[in-house]
């Protein structure tokens, strides 16, 4: 629910007429502090103003408002600007009366965003202080955790354990690459391990899950909590690996993965719709195992480029059917130059586990959206045109084709000599998503790059005004519709009113 635009934008004004309401507890506190302008006030039971602090204290959407963040067209991290206005309002309201701060700190306290390492021990302290002082504790507010730092300013494992210890009711944890995790030194307390968190987090409540590793164990043995406590409510779950040693060990896991058996995990994951992974081969033949009935959003890369492997293909021939929107993170531009600097003995390794060129869309037969980067290379196998990815070249079903980086284009290609149009690759790169027999139920394609549409609608360059103008034409005979990044239609008038000088 969007608050009212009165409450959000004179939020200064709300709190004089709070302190007039309260004036006893103000003037306690800052008796030199002049309230006398300041309108009366009815008395409103607590529950009213428990309603209004909670819609003066929303943002421009509802933190704990999940559903509109499992499509990866749609989903938007969280800036920390908005975080730190929003957080700037709540502290304003806490600060009216010794009444008003303990109806806020539900709110003050729900969505917890930590960029600083100094910034999560000051919350472990604070929440166990209040628990060694036996006062009501602000850790059970904490509905949702966002860790995400500097890689110099990343967590310590004790002070994540302390912060999940005391916060019974999160339902979403997002660690982005934030922890800090040591391959040199052990980790003398087992309560810190990353199995021992992960089972804080994997319970019935949680909904929505970001979870980076940081080692090389086995992915079934670092996924085990998911064993012993079921994510009933699980919607969403993003894995990721940060892990130096991945690529050294690369060669060794693939030349062995013919000896090694696959694990198998009797995962249940119910509710889970979305999910995004950064994994390697052998990763993904743990996933085959997993029970996902309502997975129907996949984004995947894989962290060893190993697409023709086995265990890429056990997965996808396990959930994808179920799949109705698939992204591939990884350009074509850089799968192909892995398969040109492969040795020829591993690439010979990988074509006898895959005879065949992958057949994803055999695999996925009712994908509607695609989702791929704009960095994409001629193909060298077929270099005749070029293909929005090298895995997925067509597709029957595919109504929407979502691109990535195209501001990142726009920037660093040149323009090659006697070219009928600026960012002529790029150009023909998108004229390729218009082939007929390559996607014939194609009647969308978007722009997910929000400086992309800053470039061509803020004092646009004319050689971006001339390349979008080509695109709109070509996308207008083929019956297509082109979207920015907001899901809006582009259109030759829109352009051209940019390119109108400012008033």
């Amino acid at each position: 629910m969007r608050p009212p635009a009165k409450l959000k934008t004179s939020h200064r004004r709300l709190v004089a007429i709070l302190r007039k309401a309260f004036k006893k507890d103000v003037s306690r506190s800052s008796p030199s502090r002049d309230i006398s302008d300041a309108p009366e006030l009815p008395f409103l039971p607590p529950e009213l103003w428990d309603r209004i602090i909670q819609q003066a204290c929303l943002s421009l959407h509802d933190p704990l408002d999940t559903s509109q963040e499992l499509s990866f067209l749609d989903s938007t991290r969280d800036q920390p600007a908005t975080y730190r206005a929003t957080m700037s309002i709540k502290t304003s309201l806490s600060l009216v009366s010794s009444k008003w701060r303990d109806l806020t700190r539900k709110y003050l306290y729900e969505f917890v965003w930590i960029s600083h390492a100094a910034q999560a021990k000051s919350l472990a302290h604070t929440l166990l202080l209040e628990y060694c002082n036996a006062s009501i504790p602000s850790g059970k507010y904490i509905r949702r955790l966002h860790i995400e730092t500097q890689a110099l300013e990343r967590c310590v494992p004790a002070d994540l354990r302390t912060i999940l210890d005391y916060s019974p009711n999160l339902c979403i944890y997002s660690d982005h690459h934030s922890v800090q995790r040591s391959l040199i030194e052990p980790l003398n307390d087992p309560k810190c391990s990353p199995e021992a968190i992960l089972s804080l987090v994997t319970h019935p409540r949680i909904r929505r899950l970001s979870w980076t590793s940081y080692d090389d164990v086995p992915f079934d043995v670092r996924m085990s909590p998911f064993l012993k406590n079921p994510a009933t409510r699980l919607e969403y779950l993003e894995l990721s690996s940060c892990s130096p040693n991945l690529r050294a060990i690369y060669a060794q896991s693939l030349a062995d993965s013919s000896n090694r058996a696959i694990a198998q995990m009797d995962v249940h994951l119910p509710s889970l719709r979305a999910l995004k992974v950064s994994l390697d081969n052998e990763t993904f033949a743990v996933l085959a195992s997993w029970t996902m009935p309502e997975l129907t959003n996949l984004s995947v890369v894989s962290a060893d480029f190993s697409y023709t492997g086995s265990g890429f293909s056990r997965f996808f021939q396990a959930h994808g059917a179920k799949l109705r929107q698939l992204e591939l993170g990884h350009s074509s531009s850089l799968v192909e130059e892995h398969y040109l600097t492969t040795p020829h003995h591993l690439l010979l390794m990988q074509q006898h586990q895959q005879r065949h060129p992958v057949p994803l869309a055999e695999w996925c037969p009712n994908l509607r959206e695609f989702i791929c980067s704009a960095d994409a290379g001629w193909h060298w196998r077929s270099p005749d045109w070029i293909a929005p990815h090298i895995l997925l070249p067509a597709h029957p079903t595919v109504e929407l084709i979502g691109i990535r980086d195209i501001d990142l284009r726009l920037r660093d290609d040149t323009d090659l000599p006697n070219a009928y149009t600026p960012y002529f690759s790029l150009y023909e790169q998108m004229s390729s998503l218009l082939r007929r027999d390559a996607f014939p139920s194609l009647r969308f394609v978007r722009d997910l790059s929000p400086v992309s549409h800053r470039m061509r609608s803020v004092r646009p360059d004319s050689r971006i005004t001339q390349f979008w103008t080509r695109v709109v034409e070509r996308c207008q005979e083929r019956g297509l519709w082109f979207e920015d990044c907001n899901g809006i239609n582009l259109t030759l008038r829109g352009l051209q009113r940019a390119c109108l000088p400012q008033a």
